[in-house]
């Protein structure tokens, strides 16, 4: 069984590498209902930016679109995380197909009746990018718990690139709706698009979320941030995002400005060139499997960036449409080659403990280098020219995907990340109220002289580890009678949080770094713990709250 109690089904003989999970009905239908969902999130975007271009809006005006819905993820992605962990995640997509839902409508009368201003418009973006937000970390996050465990990089994989075969195709069929029947029939489409997912979403009732600790919000959130502050490997993919997106989106910002004052296209051939980027996408989701196996992670994310950063440049300075559409199918296969790679890396490598809140961070990159990229872009295209933009933003992909060579991506292979269970508070005693006061942990080790470097080399590991699972604070101290008595002291915000280190956050590879530093002492261990006293104004106060408590009981009776 899959971690949401779906049944865990074997692929079909036959189906090509990659796209295994779609034999598992549950995941195969939300995927499919997510893709709809998400060209019509598409097609709201360039029907609002092509609402700007034919009242003859300036390039920062048609920018700013990309970037209404792109910066709520500043603000509600890290929250957002946390609710996706914690609450029902089929719910948190329920409630958030029903806003978007309403809210479109909204736009869509308004639209209609012609009463939908610059303001309305870039108001009513942002709501929606709000609610997605706090939808997207919910939904990454529901992957694991319907996928068994060996096809989880190929549905994470799957995921992402339906998300930009969304993308490119929606904006492709927008161009075509708004030549035909305006922008208002394209907010329309967006709105069945929601009621669509609304409907696989009630449809489906066997979901049962996976089990998770119970955290008060504030530590939760603090326990996400501090585990992304000290894992390398994902601050590494992180920013090898964002060095791609902040100059990429430039694109998909003025593209619309492009199609019309460069190329002389109307509404439909703007469609056409997205309809050439939805090609590319699509053809990605059959070549990126076998990319993968043959380049890895490093190799197709180096060869994507290069690609695009090439068609960029040859959009702007094509001298024939010939070239410029086969490039741009070139061109949405790199995006989604980037894109992809590094949304299938960053979810497998994510524990589970921590997943929903680590891919908050994604999506904080994601949408927020969108929202500075393309606000960057209109500014750019403003006093430069769009063209100029372009060209100098592809330049700057292919720069970056050469500088792979010398700062690759960390590699992922055999790194545990399964969660095992690590001796150490079972049969400590735990005295009433201790479940919120802040521990420290002292443990004792015993090293000769000789092996002290190699000690502290293994420790500097397990302070990563430590720090990565819960603790605030870590010091490594040597007694100053006993040259060979070396003392691990960490702190630890709460006892509640310190069984959660120990119970259900350590994974297989942070293990094997702690089992590594207890085997060189000489002899056992040493391990205390010491629970915080409360400050006396802390008690004064919980004294007098406990008064007016009793006098409160005594009143009532």
């Amino acid at each position: 069984m899959a971690e949401g109690g779906e049944p865990t089904v074997q692929p079909r003989p036959g189906w090509r590498a990659g796209f295994a999970p779609l034999a598992v009905p549950i995941f195969r239908l939300v995927w499919l209902a997510s893709i709809v969902s998400n060209i019509g999130s598409w097609m709201q975007t360039v029907g609002a930016q092509w609402l700007l271009v034919q009242d003859d809006g300036s390039p920062l005006l048609v920018a700013l679109v990309q970037t209404a819905s792109a910066a709520p993820v500043l603000l509600f992605a890290i929250p957002a995380g946390v609710i996706g962990e914690f609450l029902n995640r089929r719910r948190v997509l329920l409630w958030s197909q029903v806003v978007q839902l309403f809210v479109v409508l909204g736009l869509t009368w308004l639209t209609a009746v012609g009463q939908t201003t610059t303001t309305i418009l870039l108001a009513s973006t942002f709501v929606l990018g709000r609610v997605s937000a706090i939808q997207l970390p919910a939904f990454q996050a529901l992957v694991p718990d319907i996928v068994p465990p060996k096809l989880l990089i190929d549905a994470a994989g799957l995921s992402s690139i339906g998300v930009n075969i969304a993308r490119a195709v929606g904006p492709a069929i927008a161009g075509l709706v708004v030549a035909q029947f305006g922008v208002a029939a394209v907010f329309l489409l967006n709105a069945l698009s929601f009621l669509l997912f609304l409907g696989v979403l009630l449809f489906w009732k066997t979901y049962r979320p996976p089990v998770a600790r119970p955290e008060p919000f504030v530590d939760a959130t603090r326990a996400g941030i501090r585990y992304v502050r000290h894992s390398r490997v994902v601050r590494r993919i992180l920013l090898r995002l964002a060095a791609f997106l902040i100059p990429a989106n430039a694109l998909w910002a003025l593209l619309p400005t492009i199609a019309k004052d460069s190329l002389g296209f109307s509404a439909s051939g703007y469609g056409l060139l997205l309809a050439a980027l939805g090609a590319g996408s699509i053809v990605g989701a059959f070549v990126l499997p076998w990319a993968r196996r043959v380049a890895a992670v490093n190799g197709v994310v180096l060869g994507s960036s290069v690609v695009y950063g090439a068609g960029l440049v040859i959009l702007v300075t094509s001298p024939t449409l010939w070239i410029t559409f086969p490039v741009l199918v070139a061109t949405g296969l790199a995006w989604i080659g980037v894109i992809a790679t590094v949304n299938g890396t960053i979810q497998t490598f994510l524990p589970v403990w921590v997943r929903t809140r680590g891919l908050s961070f994604y999506q904080l990159v994601l949408f927020g280098c969108t929202a500075v990229g393309s606000a960057g872009a209109g500014v750019l295209g403003s006093v430069w020219g769009a063209g100029a933009v372009v060209i100098g933003a592809g330049i700057l992909c292919g720069l970056g995907g050469l500088s792979l060579l010398v700062w690759p991506i960390p590699a992922t292979g055999g790194i545990g990340r399964g969660i095992v269970e690590v001796p150490g508070v079972e049969d400590q005693p735990r005295p009433d109220g201790a479940d919120d006061a802040p521990v420290l942990v002292l443990i004792r080790y015993r090293i000769p002289v000789d092996r002290r470097g190699e000690f502290l080399d293994v420790m500097t590991r397990v302070q990563q580890t430590r720090l990565r699972t819960g603790a605030r604070g870590w010091q490594l101290y040597v007694d100053a009678e006993d040259a060979e008595s070396v003392i691990e002291a960490y702190s630890v915000g709460s006892w509640r949080e310190h069984v959660s280190q120990h119970e259900g956050r350590t994974t297989e590879f942070d293990a094997q770094l702690i089992t590594r530093a207890r085997t060189m002492s000489t002899q056992e261990l040493e391990v205390t713990h010491l629970l915080a006293m409360p400050h006396p104004h802390h008690r004064d106060v919980e004294r007098r709250r406990t008064r007016n408590q009793r006098r409160s009981l005594s009143h009532g009776t």
